[in-house]
């Protein structure tokens, strides 16, 4: 445990590093939340309560979804990249002959990732939101505490689904189409463009029930309160059930593929 918590602080430091493009991004989601923020006041000053939601809520949705943006990476540019492009060099041999589980080390590495980018570029843009706009925050410690536990869990799902993405391109040598499939996926089901409460019918039922409704829509609906009690065990289970679905997924692709490097003699 004390080498994936060593990779973990090294994913943190080497995000860490780059300052310049910290405070670019930080400015990008800043300026990125006020163009949707009164894009939302307009489209709630129409349809007061639309899925549910106050227009506070609602604001307060669109900061949460810009500082959950890379926290979640939901629009790529994450560990996935990089791996895949060792897949397609065969840099990845190396990787397997670590004594290293190749699923936990960069679990460990994204977890650090996702800990630099929540605090780096997550709560400048929450602040300016809370400071502009007229947002609904939570009075207690406890939701706090179940929002980072969502938060974290949030970001297990992510990687379990990044890490199959990757893993594809031991069968298809270049992940890019399905990295792109996944992309939009979570774009449109995470709740990123709109909440997920917004979707009619079996669309809606669809949408929170995949597993990107676990990057934003979960932990959002738990910041705002709208999960308590029954409500809250029922969320955190859900992501959890997702993770352990995804993680066991990606173990069982992760013992193919590398039976698959074998006899390609890699």
């Amino acid at each position: 445990m004390r080498l994936y918590a060593a990779v973990a602080v090294s994913g943190f430091r080497r995000y860490a590093t780059y300052r310049v493009a910290t405070v670019a991004g930080v400015f990008t989601n800043t300026v990125f939340g006020f163009i949707v923020a009164y894009t939302y006041i307009a489209l709630w000053s129409q349809r007061p309560h639309l899925g549910g939601y106050t227009e506070s809520q609602a604001l307060t949705f669109v900061w949460i979804s810009q500082a959950m943006l890379m926290t979640m990476v939901m629009m790529g540019g994450g560990f996935e990249d990089e791996m895949v492009e060792r897949i397609r060099t065969g840099d990845v041999a190396i990787d397997l002959y670590r004594p290293a589980d190749l699923q936990l080390w960069w679990l460990a590495a994204d977890l650090g990732r996702a800990a630099f980018h929540l605090l780096g570029r997550g709560v400048v843009p929450m602040v300016c939101g809370a400071l502009a706009f007229d947002l609904t925050l939570p009075t207690g410690a406890l939701t706090w505490l179940f929002f980072l536990v969502s938060v974290v869990l949030g970001v297990v799902v992510s990687f379990a689904i990044r890490f199959l993405v990757a893993l594809s391109a031991f069968w298809l040598m270049d992940g890019a189409g399905v990295a792109q499939i996944a992309f939009l996926s979570g774009m449109f089901f995470s709740g990123l463009l709109l909440p997920l409460t917004v979707f009619p019918g079996w669309l809606g039922e669809l949408a929170r029930a995949l597993p990107w409704s676990a990057l934003l829509q979960v932990p959002a609906d738990i910041f705002l309160g709208r999960r308590t009690g029954a409500g809250l065990v029922t969320a955190l289970v859900f992501q959890a059930g997702w993770a352990v679905v995804l993680l066991g997924a990606g173990r069982l692709f992760q013992s193919a593929a590398t039976r698959r490097v074998v006899v390609q003699g890699g």
